[in-house]
């Protein structure tokens, strides 16, 4: 059940907005294995004259940036899955996000599982609750 905010340089764009989301909730359910129906994505909008690379804005550079924070629990994933995800996304966004800078970041944060959940319960709440059910 994870997390995703992602802030895309440029104007406000409803279209890009679903094609995003829609983009990254699917490959988190391809690459890290974690179930679409709990998945949530966020995406905001920075102008990209307020965006700065290297010190200079990316309206001057002409160029487009995102960056990604997702949240997962500590240990569900291997660090070829992430490290291959984070090549996934960045391809997706290249063909998303025209003239993409390569100085877009990706932040895969692994929490842990008794200080991460929904809907009012832990991840590890429900993690033992499985195992109960299934002994």
């Amino acid at each position: 059940m994870p997390i995703l905010n992602v802030k895309l340089s440029g104007a406000p764009d409803d279209a890009l907005a679903a094609t995003v989301a829609a983009t990254l909730s699917d490959l988190t359910a391809r690459i890290l294995r974690k179930d679409p129906k709990v998945t949530a994505v966020a995406v905001s909008f920075v102008p990209a004259e307020h965006w700065f690379v290297g010190g200079e804005a990316l309206s001057a550079k002409r160029r487009t940036s995102f960056s990604l924070d997702i949240l997962v629990v500590d240990g569900t994933n291997t660090k070829d899955e992430k490290a291959a995800y984070l090549e996934a996304v960045f391809a997706a966004m290249s063909g998303l996000l025209p003239d993409l800078d390569e100085e877009s970041y990706i932040l895969v944060r692994e929490v842990k599982a008794d200080a991460y959940g929904y809907g009012g319960r832990t991840q590890e709440s429900r993690y033992v609750e499985r195992k109960l059910r299934a002994a």
